[in-house]
Parts: structure tokens; sequence; C-alpha cells
């Protein structure tokens, strides 16, 4: 669905994934309130739907959206098509979607690991390489890739959900250090325990844990967008979200993430 306005020159368009819930849906309401028309991507086609003409309704901004599962391996090119067909340049992307299996690696299905790897590694890195041109050619671009503060804490049992983040830590960095040249800021958004649907679908056990978490743990999506769009927009590398998770990041890293950036990018022997 999308509104009969198309995309005029001096509007930004930002490509959201994982955005029918949760962080995605809240990222797009927040981006719609500041005019950027969007492309919005989830596998629940109805609840795209009906998210694109509440956003389009409030906001007046055009608003597509995408129906596609992320963990196969055609829909990243399927998206930038799609996107190519419409006439839009993507000028922010928002890597949002994500899965957690509840299963131990061992005794998971190579199918089910494989997907959440082509989910939350491969389709993220894809994206993130298809979007690029463009925004270089533009002189301006935003990327903001769903990490997490298990990336900055010690490693825990938890399949594969904590290498993933730690990976996408790592290269929203080496990116952000590539691209800020040319006016494209990359952050690595890393929040908490933020209340969503994630946790239910992990499962009755995982939802029955996170329910006995401290609520000083907890923050809600819009506290999430609202810290890590600022940061995108400010050229911050790393987005480690609430005071809470900003202490228990530093008391784990002797190194504050902000100084190890600075440090892998004026160190590097192979620049």
């Amino acid at each position: 669905m999308s509104s009969a306005r198309r995309t005029t020159p001096d509007r930004r368009t930002a490509l959201i994934t994982g955005a029918s819930a949760g962080i995605g849906k809240t990222f797009a309401s927040h981006l719609a309130a500041q005019g950027y028309d969007l492309l919005l991507v989830a596998r629940r086609a109805e609840r795209l739907d009906e998210l694109s003409a509440q956003l389009h309704g409030d906001h007046g901004i055009r608003c597509d959206v995408f129906a596609g599962d992320l963990s196969d391996p055609a829909t990243p090119a399927g998206i930038m098509e799609r996107a190519e067909e419409l006439g839009l340049g993507i000028d922010v992307l928002i890597n949002n979607a994500g899965m957690s299996l509840s299963t131990k690696f061992a005794e998971t299905p190579w199918e089910e690991v494989g997907g959440q790897l082509q989910l939350m590694l491969t389709s993220l890195t894809e994206l993130s390489h298809r979007v690029t041109p463009g925004m270089k050619e533009r002189g301006w671009g935003r990327i903001v890739n769903l990490s997490s503060i298990t990336a900055l804490l010690p490693p825990a049992e938890g399949l594969l959900y904590t290498a993933i983040k730690s990976y996408v830590l790592l290269m929203s960095q080496s990116l952000d250090m590539e691209l800020k040249p040319h006016g494209i800021h990359v952050t690595a958004l890393c929040p908490g325990f933020t209340r969503s649907e994630f946790h239910d679908a992990m499962g009755a056990e995982t939802r029955k844990t996170a329910d006995r978490l401290p609520g000083v743990l907890w923050q809600e999506p819009e506290d999430v967008v609202r810290e890590g769009w600022n940061a995108v927009m400010k050229g911050d590398a790393v987005c480690v979200t609430g005071k809470v998770n900003k202490l228990a990041t530093a008391a784990a890293r002797p190194i504050p993430p902000g100084v190890q950036y600075f440090l892998g990018r004026t160190l590097n022997p192979f620049k």
C-alpha cells in the first residue's frame, strides 16, 4: 500500500526491516513524524498495510510496504528491486529484523540455525551494501543496525544470538569509519531488555523468565528509538541505551566503546 503522492527530491526515504512490531514499528512512527517517506519490510502483510495506512493518515507521508522473509536469501535483492520500481532512493536504513532461537545449538535443525544467520547477519550486511552506493552518490545517509548490550557483556549460553550481535557491533563501527567521510553515519544500536513481542516469540518459558526481571532493567521501545536516532544523527558509531545498560557495559569493559572506536580508527596498521 502506498499514498498517491510521489517522493520529491527534497524528501528522504527510510527502509525499515522488522517494521510490523516493537522497535521497528516505533522507528516507523518516529521517522514518519519527522516527514520521512517509508518502505516497511516484515513478514506480516496485513500488519504492514494497517501501519502504512495509519502513518500516511497521521503524517501525510508516503508509505510503501514489502511483505517478505529476510531468512530467504532472495529477499534483500527483492526489496531493492521493489524500491527501484517505485523510484525510491534509500536515504535511511534501519536493520531491525531479528529473532532468537530458544533451543540449544546442537539440538536445533540446521535449517533454523541457517535461517537465523541469514536473517540477522547476511541480510543485514547485504542491505547495508546495496544502499551504500546511492547514499554515497547523494552525499548523505544514515544506517542503524540493531545490535544488543549482549555484544558488550561477557559471553553466555544463548545459541548464536550474542555472536551475531557482536558481529553487528563490529561491522557497524568498521562501516562507519569507511563511510563517514561521504556523509554517511552508521550506528550499532545496543539496547537491553525492551518491551516488545520479541520475548513472546521465543516461547512461554522465555516470557516467564523475562517477566521475573526487575522493572528497572526494562526500556520502552520509544526510548530506545529516540536514543538511537539521536545517536546516528550525531554520528555516534555505538549507542548503548538507558542508564542501567550504560553502567552494566561500562563495568564489563575496561575500555569504553567510544575509546575502542577511536583506537580502532586511528591505530589501524592496515589503512
